[in-house]
């Protein structure tokens, strides 16, 4: 199944680009802090991601292939409509990853896979930081929905579920840090950027500085 290989394809890039990150981490810090989580609700949050990871990059292969409930793909995924609604997720999920590099790149020295309290960072407010305080994570949720939309088995569903409650903990996790971090400053970026999705006032000014 093209649709499914072609997101499994999607999610393994992305993931390896965070393994690379990763690596660029440990080799300029010398530090494990901002890779490994001290916290311990980031830890136990580690417990459940690193295997939900695993899963996210082997289940779309499986459905590819698998001729077994609940891993294949259901009868009605291959039909159309259906079937051209999961080659858009296939483009959207492109378009993530897209994003997402870029992100990481505006993100530069300040990128940490954990909150490290250990290590000053610069408030990242460019690109699309000007109009979400999280668009890593909005566009990994994203990247998710649309993993589930090629592959709208019950398995990916409960990894569906899992990760997006994963990530909105950790955007309020973050969040709380930053404020004891960088104080107003991180409150007033609060008051003037949505969570995942821009505010209204913010697409206008950014439409107006364009």
């Amino acid at each position: 199944d093209l649709p499914c290989i072609l997101m499994a394809a999607t999610v393994w890039a992305y993931w390896v680009c965070v393994g690379a990150m990763i690596v660029r981490v440990r080799r300029r810090t010398r530090k494990l802090s901002g890779i490994v989580p001290s916290q311990r609700l980031e830890q136990f949050m580690w417990i459940v991601w690193v295997p939900l990871v695993a899963a996210w990059m082997l289940l779309p292969y499986v459905a590819a292939s698998s001729t077994h409930a609940p891993w294949q793909l259901p009868p009605w995924a291959r039909d159309w409509p259906y079937e051209a609604l999961r080659w858009l997720a296939v483009a959207v999920g492109l378009v993530c990853l897209g994003l997402s590099i870029h992100c990481w790149l505006r993100m530069g020295r300040n990128w940490r896979m954990a909150v490290a309290p250990d290590q000053q960072t610069e408030l990242v407010t460019t690109g699309l930081y000007r109009l979400v305080r999280h668009p890593i994570y909005a566009l990994s949720i994203l990247l998710m929905v649309c993993t589930l939309l090629v592959v709208p088995t019950l398995p990916v569903a409960l990894m569906a579920v899992v990760h997006i409650s994963l990530m909105l903990t950790k955007a309020r996790n973050e969040e709380s840090f930053l404020v004891g971090r960088h104080g107003a400053a991180y409150r007033n970026y609060m008051q003037r950027t949505g969570r995942f999705v821009p505010r209204l006032r913010a697409l206008l000014g950014a439409r107006d500085d364009a």
